[in-house]
Protein backbone atom coordinates (compact mmCIF):
# COMPACT_ATOMS: atom_id res chain seq x y z
CA UNK A 1 0.00 0.00 0.00
CA UNK A 2 2.73 2.24 0.48
CA UNK A 3 4.26 1.72 -3.24
CA UNK A 4 3.68 2.02 -6.57
CA UNK A 5 1.54 -0.80 -8.61
CA UNK A 6 4.89 -0.92 -10.41
CA UNK A 7 7.37 -1.11 -7.34
CA UNK A 8 4.85 -3.32 -5.37
CA UNK A 9 5.44 -5.89 -8.45
CA UNK A 10 9.69 -5.53 -8.94
CA UNK A 11 9.30 -5.96 -5.16
CA UNK A 12 7.09 -9.41 -5.00
CA UNK A 13 8.98 -10.79 -8.02
CA UNK A 14 12.76 -9.89 -6.09
CA UNK A 15 10.99 -12.01 -3.21
CA UNK A 16 10.49 -14.89 -4.92
CA UNK A 17 6.69 -15.38 -5.57
CA UNK A 18 5.25 -16.43 -9.15
CA UNK A 19 1.94 -14.72 -8.90
CA UNK A 20 0.43 -11.68 -7.55
CA UNK A 21 -2.89 -10.80 -6.53
CA UNK A 22 -3.74 -6.86 -7.50
CA UNK A 23 -5.65 -5.01 -5.29
CA UNK A 24 -8.78 -2.74 -7.21
CA UNK A 25 -8.29 -0.05 -5.01
CA UNK A 26 -5.76 3.14 -3.98
CA UNK A 27 -3.21 3.41 -4.47
CA UNK A 28 -2.76 0.31 -7.32
CA UNK A 29 -5.32 -0.32 -9.38
CA UNK A 30 -8.86 2.03 -8.82
CA UNK A 31 -10.87 0.85 -12.37
CA UNK A 32 -12.40 4.47 -11.84
CA UNK A 33 -10.99 6.93 -14.77
CA UNK A 34 -8.06 4.09 -15.02
CA UNK A 35 -5.41 5.32 -17.70
CA UNK A 36 -4.77 3.12 -20.39
CA UNK A 37 -1.10 3.93 -19.85
CA UNK A 38 -1.42 2.26 -16.34
CA UNK A 39 -2.66 -0.59 -18.13
CA UNK A 40 0.20 -0.74 -20.34
CA UNK A 41 2.64 -0.29 -17.38
CA UNK A 42 0.87 -2.99 -15.36
CA UNK A 43 0.98 -5.33 -18.41
CA UNK A 44 5.46 -4.98 -19.25
CA UNK A 45 6.01 -5.04 -15.56
CA UNK A 46 3.93 -8.20 -15.48
CA UNK A 47 6.02 -9.36 -18.63
CA UNK A 48 9.47 -8.38 -17.58
CA UNK A 49 8.91 -10.08 -13.91
CA UNK A 50 6.93 -12.91 -15.02
CA UNK A 51 4.63 -12.67 -12.60
CA UNK A 52 0.63 -13.98 -12.78
CA UNK A 53 -2.54 -12.20 -11.66
CA UNK A 54 -3.57 -14.67 -9.31
CA UNK A 55 -6.53 -12.74 -8.41
CA UNK A 56 -7.87 -8.88 -8.49
CA UNK A 57 -9.06 -7.86 -5.18
CA UNK A 58 -12.20 -5.74 -5.78
CA UNK A 59 -13.29 -6.15 -1.91
CA UNK A 60 -11.75 -2.83 -0.33
CA UNK A 61 -12.94 0.69 -1.63
CA UNK A 62 -10.80 2.74 0.00
CA UNK A 63 -10.54 5.43 -2.23
CA UNK A 64 -14.66 5.94 -1.56
CA UNK A 65 -13.52 7.25 1.67
CA UNK A 66 -16.69 6.13 3.65
CA UNK A 67 -15.82 7.04 7.75
CA UNK A 68 -17.49 3.95 9.02
CA UNK A 69 -14.98 1.25 7.93
CA UNK A 70 -12.25 1.65 5.58
CA UNK A 71 -12.99 -1.72 3.54
CA UNK A 72 -16.74 -2.49 4.25
CA UNK A 73 -18.46 0.25 3.14
CA UNK A 74 -20.37 1.33 0.84
CA UNK A 75 -21.36 -2.57 1.20
CA UNK A 76 -23.95 -4.58 -1.13
CA UNK A 77 -26.92 -4.44 1.57
CA UNK A 78 -26.85 -0.61 2.79
CA UNK A 79 -30.06 0.69 3.29
CA UNK A 80 -29.54 3.54 0.49
CA UNK A 81 -29.69 2.25 -3.51
CA UNK A 82 -26.79 5.03 -4.33
CA UNK A 83 -24.13 3.04 -1.84
CA UNK A 84 -25.17 0.00 -3.10
CA UNK A 85 -24.92 1.20 -6.83
CA UNK A 86 -21.28 2.40 -6.13
CA UNK A 87 -20.45 -0.90 -4.41
CA UNK A 88 -22.65 -3.13 -7.66
CA UNK A 89 -21.21 -0.58 -10.57
CA UNK A 90 -16.93 -0.95 -8.49
CA UNK A 91 -17.32 -4.74 -9.22
CA UNK A 92 -18.59 -4.21 -12.32
CA UNK A 93 -15.49 -2.18 -13.26
CA UNK A 94 -13.02 -4.47 -11.30
CA UNK A 95 -14.42 -7.54 -13.98
CA UNK A 96 -13.81 -5.60 -16.86
CA UNK A 97 -10.44 -4.88 -15.91
CA UNK A 98 -9.70 -8.88 -15.03
CA UNK A 99 -11.29 -9.69 -18.53
CA UNK A 100 -8.70 -6.89 -20.06
CA UNK A 101 -5.94 -7.70 -17.76
CA UNK A 102 -6.45 -12.08 -18.05
CA UNK A 103 -7.08 -12.27 -14.34
CA UNK A 104 -8.98 -15.13 -13.85
CA UNK A 105 -10.89 -14.34 -10.83
CA UNK A 106 -12.28 -11.35 -8.98
CA UNK A 107 -13.08 -11.30 -5.03
CA UNK A 108 -15.52 -9.59 -3.23
CA UNK A 109 -17.24 -8.86 -0.09
CA UNK A 110 -19.63 -11.47 1.30
CA UNK A 111 -22.51 -8.95 1.64
CA UNK A 112 -21.56 -6.55 4.56
CA UNK A 113 -22.13 -5.64 7.84
CA UNK A 114 -26.41 -6.31 8.80
CA UNK A 115 -27.30 -2.64 8.71
CA UNK A 116 -29.35 -2.01 12.13
CA UNK A 117 -33.29 -2.66 11.45
CA UNK A 118 -32.68 -4.87 8.49
CA UNK A 119 -33.33 -8.77 8.75
CA UNK A 120 -31.23 -11.60 7.44
CA UNK A 121 -33.83 -11.85 5.14
CA UNK A 122 -34.38 -8.80 3.78
CA UNK A 123 -30.38 -8.37 3.11
CA UNK A 124 -30.09 -12.04 1.55
CA UNK A 125 -32.52 -10.84 -1.04
CA UNK A 126 -30.73 -7.28 -1.58
CA UNK A 127 -27.38 -8.63 -1.78
CA UNK A 128 -28.95 -11.57 -4.24
CA UNK A 129 -31.02 -8.65 -6.41
CA UNK A 130 -27.08 -6.68 -6.73
CA UNK A 131 -25.05 -8.97 -6.99
CA UNK A 132 -26.99 -11.07 -9.98
CA UNK A 133 -25.83 -8.07 -12.61
CA UNK A 134 -22.43 -8.68 -11.76
CA UNK A 135 -22.93 -11.91 -12.19
CA UNK A 136 -24.41 -12.12 -15.81
CA UNK A 137 -21.73 -10.14 -16.40
CA UNK A 138 -19.08 -12.21 -15.59
CA UNK A 139 -20.57 -14.85 -17.22
CA UNK A 140 -20.79 -12.54 -20.31
CA UNK A 141 -16.62 -11.90 -19.80
CA UNK A 142 -15.52 -15.66 -18.44
CA UNK A 143 -14.03 -14.18 -15.25
CA UNK A 144 -15.19 -15.93 -11.80
CA UNK A 145 -16.54 -13.92 -9.03
CA UNK A 146 -16.04 -15.19 -5.71
CA UNK A 147 -17.44 -14.81 -2.59
CA UNK A 148 -14.86 -14.21 0.35
CA UNK A 149 -17.04 -15.18 3.35
CA UNK A 150 -15.29 -13.06 6.61
CA UNK A 151 -15.80 -13.06 10.14
CA UNK A 152 -18.93 -10.26 11.15
CA UNK A 153 -20.79 -9.99 7.62
CA UNK A 154 -23.33 -11.53 6.45
CA UNK A 155 -21.70 -14.54 4.97
CA UNK A 156 -19.24 -15.60 7.61
CA UNK A 157 -19.25 -19.73 7.40
CA UNK A 158 -19.18 -22.15 4.13
CA UNK A 159 -23.23 -23.30 5.00
CA UNK A 160 -24.32 -19.36 4.33
CA UNK A 161 -22.12 -19.17 1.01
CA UNK A 162 -23.04 -22.81 -0.21
CA UNK A 163 -26.83 -21.65 0.06
CA UNK A 164 -26.27 -18.43 -1.69
CA UNK A 165 -24.28 -20.24 -4.18
CA UNK A 166 -26.68 -22.74 -4.36
CA UNK A 167 -29.75 -20.12 -5.42
CA UNK A 168 -27.90 -18.55 -8.25
CA UNK A 169 -26.74 -21.59 -9.80
CA UNK A 170 -24.08 -19.62 -12.32
CA UNK A 171 -20.52 -21.50 -12.79
CA UNK A 172 -19.03 -18.48 -12.89
CA UNK A 173 -20.01 -17.47 -8.93
CA UNK A 174 -17.24 -18.97 -6.85
CA UNK A 175 -15.22 -18.93 -3.59
CA UNK A 176 -12.50 -17.29 -2.17
CA UNK A 177 -11.72 -19.64 0.62
CA UNK A 178 -9.98 -17.46 2.91
CA UNK A 179 -8.05 -19.76 5.57
CA UNK A 180 -7.67 -17.04 8.72
CA UNK A 181 -11.37 -16.13 8.17
CA UNK A 182 -12.70 -20.03 8.44
CA UNK A 183 -10.33 -20.32 11.19
CA UNK A 184 -11.89 -16.76 12.90
CA UNK A 185 -15.26 -18.47 13.15
CA UNK A 186 -14.59 -21.83 13.58
CA UNK A 187 -15.21 -23.39 10.95
CA UNK A 188 -12.87 -26.90 10.62
CA UNK A 189 -10.87 -26.53 7.50
CA UNK A 190 -9.86 -29.91 6.91
CA UNK A 191 -13.78 -31.72 6.36
CA UNK A 192 -14.54 -28.38 4.28
CA UNK A 193 -11.73 -28.04 2.39
CA UNK A 194 -12.77 -30.96 -0.10
CA UNK A 195 -16.39 -29.97 0.16
CA UNK A 196 -15.63 -27.08 -1.15
CA UNK A 197 -13.32 -27.93 -3.91
CA UNK A 198 -15.48 -27.53 -7.00
CA UNK A 199 -16.30 -23.98 -5.15
CA UNK A 200 -13.00 -22.64 -4.51
CA UNK A 201 -11.03 -20.57 -7.06
CA UNK A 202 -8.68 -19.49 -5.26
CA UNK A 203 -7.32 -19.02 -0.95
CA UNK A 204 -6.16 -16.21 0.56
CA UNK A 205 -3.85 -17.83 3.62
CA UNK A 206 -2.35 -16.27 6.63
CA UNK A 207 -2.14 -17.14 10.39
CA UNK A 208 -4.91 -15.90 13.09
CA UNK A 209 -3.90 -15.65 16.92
CA UNK A 210 -5.30 -18.58 18.84
CA UNK A 211 -7.85 -16.53 20.44
CA UNK A 212 -9.26 -16.36 17.01
CA UNK A 213 -9.05 -12.39 16.72
CA UNK A 214 -9.79 -11.22 13.21
CA UNK A 215 -5.23 -10.51 12.76
CA UNK A 216 -3.74 -11.48 10.27
CA UNK A 217 -0.18 -12.91 10.90
CA UNK A 218 2.53 -14.10 9.12
CA UNK A 219 2.57 -17.78 8.16
CA UNK A 220 3.67 -19.81 10.92
CA UNK A 221 3.46 -17.32 13.79
CA UNK A 222 -0.23 -18.05 14.92
CA UNK A 223 -2.26 -20.93 15.84
CA UNK A 224 -3.56 -22.62 12.40
CA UNK A 225 -2.11 -26.08 11.93
CA UNK A 226 -1.23 -24.81 8.33
CA UNK A 227 0.12 -28.30 7.38
CA UNK A 228 -2.87 -29.91 7.82
CA UNK A 229 -4.68 -27.44 5.77
CA UNK A 230 -1.92 -27.26 3.01
CA UNK A 231 -2.21 -31.31 2.49
CA UNK A 232 -6.47 -30.92 2.30
CA UNK A 233 -5.58 -28.55 -0.45
CA UNK A 234 -3.23 -30.79 -1.89
CA UNK A 235 -5.81 -33.97 -1.63
CA UNK A 236 -8.12 -31.89 -3.55
CA UNK A 237 -5.60 -31.51 -6.71
CA UNK A 238 -6.50 -27.91 -6.45
CA UNK A 239 -4.34 -26.72 -9.84
CA UNK A 240 -4.75 -22.74 -8.44
CA UNK A 241 -3.33 -19.93 -6.80
CA UNK A 242 -2.54 -19.42 -2.44
CA UNK A 243 -2.15 -16.00 -2.20
CA UNK A 244 -0.57 -14.40 0.71
CA UNK A 245 -2.84 -11.51 2.51
CA UNK A 246 -1.01 -9.58 4.97
CA UNK A 247 -2.39 -5.98 4.91
CA UNK A 248 -1.11 -5.18 8.31
CA UNK A 249 2.41 -5.26 7.75
CA UNK A 250 2.50 -2.04 5.45
CA UNK A 251 5.12 -1.05 7.38
CA UNK A 252 7.55 -3.92 6.65
CA UNK A 253 6.01 -5.69 3.52
CA UNK A 254 9.49 -7.12 2.35
CA UNK A 255 10.83 -8.72 5.18
CA UNK A 256 6.74 -10.18 6.53
CA UNK A 257 6.36 -11.49 2.56
CA UNK A 258 9.70 -13.30 2.70
CA UNK A 259 8.48 -14.69 5.97
CA UNK A 260 5.85 -16.57 4.77
CA UNK A 261 6.92 -17.32 1.14
CA UNK A 262 9.80 -19.66 3.36
CA UNK A 263 7.87 -21.43 5.80
CA UNK A 264 5.60 -21.94 2.75
CA UNK A 265 7.83 -23.34 0.44
CA UNK A 266 9.22 -25.55 3.52
CA UNK A 267 5.94 -26.83 4.17
CA UNK A 268 4.83 -27.60 0.65
CA UNK A 269 8.61 -29.00 0.20
CA UNK A 270 7.81 -31.71 3.23
CA UNK A 271 4.46 -32.37 1.81
CA UNK A 272 6.07 -33.33 -1.99
CA UNK A 273 8.78 -35.20 0.10
CA UNK A 274 5.51 -37.53 1.99
CA UNK A 275 3.94 -38.34 -1.37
Amino acid sequence: MNYSVEEALHRIHRLGYQGVELLADVPHVWPVGLLPETIRLIRRTLEVTGLQIANINGFMMRAVGDPRHPYWHPSWIEPAAELRALRREHTRRVLQLAHELGAPNVQTEPGGPLPSGMTRQQALQIFYDELMPCVELAEKLEVHLLIEPEPGLLIERFEEYLQLADRIGSPFLGLNLDIGHAFCVGEDLVRWIPELASHTRHYHIEDIPADRSHQHLVPGEGAIDLRSVLEAIHRTGYPGWITVELYPYMDRPDEAGRKALLFLQQLVTSLDTCD
